[in-house]
């Protein structure tokens, strides 16, 4: 996924900068960034930090950044921000988003005559540099970003900074958020507006979408006004938001405790256990909001232990995750031995994790294990944000039991997988949980996600669940 931070104050910002893109790296993994600019001068530091967190990497920059304006991130793939030289002016650049016709793009820049793109490993093209050839073909920055907007098939939110400022922008459906804090000596802009709470800042305005401002130490200016229609991304309360952030001024802790309440209300009736659990961290408000409305007990069976152990879902390689999630799960026995669990987890992507986390609890003496996903059945691959490492719609534990059932039909029949009505998603659910050896297996309707969020459904984007964009 990825996410971004801002400031421009009129005094030194790098401590707000670097605390601020800190509050950011629950949404990356690999790579982070930080550039600042001081009476007209640019300085950037970018770091790996795949095995290291942001403040070790990041305390000496910090230490010798100086600058009143700057922008950094927390990123899953690109190195970033970058720092461009145009006919436009020098700026720095950073993005969050996905580039689904990067190649056709490709084409139309070399076509008007830019030559070449840095490589990154793997034979990839930095998405932000090409962000940034794409903005510099037109007159000014903000027409080039209006242009990315609108040329760009997937979604790119955006920070630019100048030698006086930064310009926002939301991606063109507001699949993503963009939010301007504000305190006494400036102004700040950020993915997860709690980060703002954190550093004095009150939020100021959550920006539309398509929506580009302009921001000084002074004032907030908004040189491109947002547009109507929205889609923003509903499995950033299901997963990828963290607890104290707000979107769309929706709670992610709130809406998920809501989201267990629901789940609780549908079970009633149909299963008794002595225990409800969440996986750590995604699932624990959701397990809450069951207890809660249940009367069942809430408790924590197995300790994530953090201390040391890295999130599983760092490491490059499928392997190395799941060995990583298995080590950091410690069991509490007496929680366990000869009790009926039941077990939310915010999804079932892959089905990995998980399978493994139910064998982990039966091999520790639990009786059952019945699971409840927090969302519908992923039965489509995200084409508008980095989600996941997933490289192919076949990592999805869906699409594989799918395609052994239907074969060269599967892509005729997705729909009636995604239709809780309908026997084909009966047949899969029921496969999935004999596959994952749970006692029962329950997803979340689509309806009641949606009744969790509590947006217009027409604003949230569930394509991953009903394939409708």
């Amino acid at each position: 996924m990825g996410g971004f931070f801002g400031v421009a104050t009129k005094t030194d910002c790098v401590l707000d900068l670097f605390y601020g893109i800190d509050y950011h790296s629950h949404l990356g993994t690999r790579r982070a960034g930080m550039a600042v600019c001081d009476h007209g001068e640019f300085q950037r530091a970018i770091h790996n930090i795949e095995n290291t967190p942001f403040r070790t990497k990041f305390e000496r920059d910090a230490e010798e950044m100086r600058g009143n304006i700057g922008i950094g991130c927390i990123s899953d793939y690109e190195p970033q921000p970058l720092l461009i030289q145009s006919h436009l002016g020098s700026f720095a650049l950073t993005t969050v988003g996905k580039i689904n016709n990067l190649n056709s793009l490709l084409k139309v820049v070399y076509a008007n005559g830019h030559t070449h793109f840095q490589e990154m490993s793997g034979g990839q093209i930095n998405a932000t540099e090409l962000v940034a050839s794409l903005i510099c073909k037109k007159n000014s920055i903000v027409e080039g970003i209006r242009y990315v907007q609108g040329i760009i098939e997937g979604s790119m939110s955006i920070l630019i900074m100048t030698h006086d400022g930064i310009y926002a922008a939301r991606d063109r459906y507001g699949r993503t958020p963009v939010v301007v804090g504000k305190k006494s000596e400036g102004y700040g802009v950020a993915f997860e507006n709690f980060a703002f709470s954190m550093l004095g800042y009150e939020t100021y305005k959550e920006l539309g979408p398509s929506e580009i401002v302009y921001i000084t130490p002074e004032s907030v200016e908004t040189v491109a006004a947002p547009k109507k229609d929205m889609k923003v991304c509903s499995f950033l309360w299901v997963y990828y938001g963290y607890p104290t952030s707000s979107y769309e001024g929706v709670n992610v802790e709130e809406m998920r405790c809501k989201c267990g309440g629901i789940m609780a209300r549908r079970d009633e009736g149909d299963i008794e256990p002595d225990l409800i659990a969440g996986v750590p961290d995604s699932g624990l408000a959701h397990a809450i909001g069951y207890a809660n409305e249940s009367g069942i007990a809430y408790g924590r069976p197995f300790i994530k232990y953090t201390p040391t152990w890295a999130r599983s879902f760092m490491p490059t390689s499928q392997a190395q995750r799941n060995l990583v999630a298995k080590r950091k799960l410690i069991p509490v026995p007496s929680l366990i031995e000869n009790k009926k669990l039941l077990l939310i987890d915010d999804s079932i992507v892959r089905g990995t994790q998980l399978r493994e986390t139910t064998e982990f609890l039966y091999n520790s003496g639990a009786r059952e294990v019945h699971v409840r996903p927090a969302c519908p059945p992923l039965v489509y691959g995200c084409k508008y944000l980095n989600f996941s490492r997933s490289k192919s719609e076949m990592d999805l534990i869906t699409r594989r039991i799918i395609a052994e059932r239907e074969g060269d039909n599967a892509e005729n029949v997705l729909h009636e997988y995604s239709d809780p009505n309908s026997e084909r998603y009966a047949a899969m659910v029921e496969e999935i949980r004999k596959q994952q050896n749970f006692t029962s297996l329950r997803f979340l309707s689509l309806p009641d996600l949606l009744d969790s969020i509590g947006l217009e459904p027409c604003k949230v984007c569930t394509y991953c669940f009903d394939g409708k964009e």
